[in-house]
């Protein structure tokens, strides 16, 4: 690439230090104006103190490291300056940037960089991002390790194989004028089974993958003055939604995000859920439903100090398709006995008796939230998928794979075999890039920060 690009590679805001990048063959002359010199003497990959100026006077003290072509982040020329973390002086030095020849990074633009230059395939590249989004040690563990290569070790036998087994078929299509033998025939079925098993085996892991990385969203449900709220500040350990004893306080959602061991959460108060002509609330009742939906877990709160009628009955028979859990709440201020009576209302076996005022039940609440997906996350051990990309191609290469398969099986001309098995190889060439199109990079690095 013939352009020099630059960023500031920190969040902005004051800090500190913040970081500006620089890649591409006009970096080092740009550093060089930045600082005042003619030729600017830096000895790679070793950090120099030097002056930035603009206009004749010292704008800041930044530490300079040049990382020379080849060996860069990119393999391109990359100075990384680190300058005070005044927001105008990193502005000051950014524009000055621009002035002396770069133009600003699109976003992912550094990293695109690198997958360009081969210094890495995209799904060490699309770690970086998910590094940086990682909410949680676990989600940044997975990243790490995909950032290492492992996704892409653990693809490459299964695509070398591939492609033994479309030479076989390739070479019978041009130079076998009679049928494979069926000791060949039966060698490729069952070489073709063991890689739509690999590659299913990978897949399968998406659910854990996926659970660390994006988290739960779960809404809690129920009638006005159930207590959703005090039970949603509970969880979260502050006053985040306004709590009061009128009916109806809650006109709209709420989301908050806290984690319950590894796994973030995406906690939701809806509005209560009654018949109401109040046109506020009765929007906030809709997108209360719509939530319902949308929602990996649905908690059904149930107040126990109240009697237990038809509209208990409607909320529960509303969330019975779904996934959900039953919370019991101001258990504080009834009998054990009383407690008891009304579960007996409740069918449900995941059922939870709390007191969001005095904390009672907390903990048994947190455990019953991330039990429905406690088989996937014992699952996250070893390496996950965790990508929706990545799982939907798997899926693909092992559709193609099965049905051709199939076709060996019934004899059908190796021709006809043969374009599963190129469509396979090219879904698994989507997931490390060397077949990804140009429109799909640049969907998957507008995901990216514009310094990375």
């Amino acid at each position: 690439m013939s352009d020099t690009i630059t960023a500031l590679a920190t969040p902005f805001g004051r800090s500190g230090i913040g970081v500006i990048r620089l890649s591409g063959p006009a970096a080092l002359s740009i550093a060089a104006k930045l600082a005042g010199e003619s030729d600017l003497s830096l000895v790679p990959r070793e950090a120099t103190l030097k002056a930035l100026h603009a206009g004749g006077e010292t704008i800041d003290e930044a530490v300079v490291t040049y990382f020379k072509s080849p060996h860069s982040f990119t393999a391109e020329d990359v100075i990384e300056i680190a300058c005070h973390g005044s927001p105008v002086v990193l502005r000051t030095v950014v524009d000055l940037c621009l002035k002396y020849g770069a133009r600003m990074a699109e976003p992912g633009e550094f990293t695109l960089r690198a997958v360009a230059s081969g210094r890495m395939d995209l799904t060490e590249a699309e770690a970086i991002r998910d590094l940086i989004d990682a909410r949680t040690t676990a989600s940044a563990r997975q990243a790490i390790r995909q950032m290492r290569g492992e996704f892409s070790h653990n693809l490459q036998p299964v695509k070398d194989e591939l492609l033994d087994i479309i030479v076989i078929l390739e070479s019978a299509l041009e130079f076998v004028e009679d049928d494979l033998p069926e000791t060949a025939t039966a060698d490729v079925r069952t070489r073709l089974g063991r890689l739509a098993e690999s590659l299913s085996a990978m897949a399968a892991t998406f659910r854990a993958g996926n659970l660390l990385r994006e988290g739960l969203r779960v809404a809690i449900i129920g009638r006005p003055n159930v207590g959703k709220s005090s039970l949603f500040n509970a969880l979260l350990g502050g006053e985040h939604a306004i709590v009061t004893d009128i009916a109806g306080t809650t006109r709209d959602q709420l989301r908050e995000t806290f984690t319950i061991g590894d796994i973030p959460v995406s906690l939701i108060d809806t509005a209560g859920l009654r018949d109401t002509t109040d046109t506020v609330e009765s929007i906030g009742v809709e997108r209360a439903r719509r939530t319902m939906a949308d929602a990996d877990l649905v908690a059904v709160m149930l107040d126990v100090s109240t009697p237990f009628d038809d509209e208990d009955r409607e909320i529960l028979a509303s969330a019975a398709e779904l996934e959900h859990i039953v919370i019991l709440n101001k258990i504080d201020k009834v009998t054990p006995a009383a407690v008891a009576e009304f579960r007996e209302n409740v069918a449900d076996e995941s059922v939870v008796a709390v007191s969001a005022l005095t904390g009672e039940g907390l903990n048994e609440l947190r455990s019953a939230i991330v039990a429905p997906f406690a088989d996937s996350k014992a699952a996250g051990d070893g390496f996950l998928v965790s990508d929706a990309r990545h799982f939907d191609l798997l899926t693909r290469a092992v559709d193609e794979i099965e049905n051709s398969a199939k076709l060996v099986s019934e004899r059908a001309s190796e021709e006809i075999t043969l374009v599963g098995l190129h469509n396979a190889l090219r879904y698994l060439g989507r997931i490390t890039g060397e077949t990804t199109t140009e429109d799909m990079l640049t969907r998957i690095f507008s995901t990216f920060c514009i310094g990375k």
